[in-house]
């Protein structure tokens, strides 16, 4: 009963930590996009006010029960996805919960949050929420296809599917990173990792320039804020888990946050110098070049 107890301690103190990081990375990274728009920007701190302003609104608008249980997927997909991920290799405070799945489950987990999303979505009464759901549907089956390829070159570089034990064959140097080992693996990841974000070149649910949906427009209150809440939980665990995947993982906290911020500063780099690609052009781009290369590590690999 003692270590269940501790085993639950330390998993809200990991929450706690990853939570407050992807808030505070966002709202720092918004900054980041407004210095090179020329813009002031938002303060850093921006994203917890928005999450206390939402979850003190409450609303009379009832669109069905799929309506309200979308958010409470998406979330369940990000606690899931973080949960059994190791943010920091050999801690007993963050190695969470990764001795228990692998990284087929993680990835179920990132593709229930966005479907269940999708379906809460579908239901919330907005014209053009379809429209939102099937671009968003498109590109999520595009962007899977060569981060899937990149997987399945690791797991077979490494014999396993274990996230620690990936994380365990890469320490020892910068050399054992498979971003040196298997640069290909490591170039399709990262480019999926582009349409994970969903951010420019790859924006094609919300378009804010285009036409008013995804979750801001839809959802209304509380519930849009525990999409906020999510969104940092959900950000902070696509970071680490990609860290470990091709960066070698975190042996300590400032390893971790220097590592995620520099992926996620890359991520703001190529939003902030393209253009949004039209939802045609995303679904091509990532069923081209990315998928190719994605091949090329599975089949060197093999051979």
């Amino acid at each position: 009963m003692n270590a269940i107890l501790t085993k639950a301690l330390y998993t809200l103190i990991s929450l706690f930590v990853i939570t407050n990081y992807g808030l505070l990375l966002g709202g720092t990274m918004a900054r980041v996009r407004a210095k090179v728009q020329g813009r002031i920007g938002q303060p850093v701190w921006q994203p917890y006010l928005d999450i206390l302003k939402n979850n003190f609104k409450r609303t009379g608008i009832y669109h069905g029960v799929m309506f309200y249980l979308g958010p409470v997927f998406r979330l369940a997909g990000g606690l899931g996805t973080y949960l059994f991920i190791p943010a920091v290799y050999g801690s007993a405070v963050f190695s969470n919960f990764s001795f228990s799945g692998d990284l087929l489950l993680v990835m179920y987990f990132i593709f229930f949050g966005q479907l269940g999303m999708a379906l809460g979505a579908g239901q919330s009464g907005h014209p053009y929420s379809p429209l939102g759901v099937s671009r968003g549907l498109a590109q999520m089956t595009a962007f899977e296809v060569p981060f899937a390829l990149a997987v399945i070159a690791v797991a077979s570089q490494h014999q396993t599917l274990s996230i620690t034990e990936l994380v365990a064959a890469q320490q020892g140097g910068i050399l054992n990173w498979v971003a040196f080992t298997n640069p290909l693996a490591m170039i399709a990841g990262m480019i999926s990792f582009l349409g994970m974000t969903m951010g420019n070149p790859f924006s094609v649910v919300i378009a804010p320039q285009e036409i008013p949906i995804g979750p801001p427009t839809e959802m209304q209150s509380s519930f849009l804020g525990m999409l906020q809440t999510n969104r940092a939980i959900f950000q902070g665990a696509k970071l680490v888990l990609f860290m470990n995947l091709f960066f070698g993982g975190a042996t300590n906290i400032v390893s971790m946050v220097v590592k995620t911020f520099l992926i996620y500063l890359y991520t703001v780099v190529v939003g902030a110098s393209f253009p949004r690609f039209r939802t045609d052009q995303s679904i091509r781009f990532f069923l081209g070049v990315p998928t190719l290369i994605g091949i090329a590590a599975v089949v060197i690999q093999m051979l």
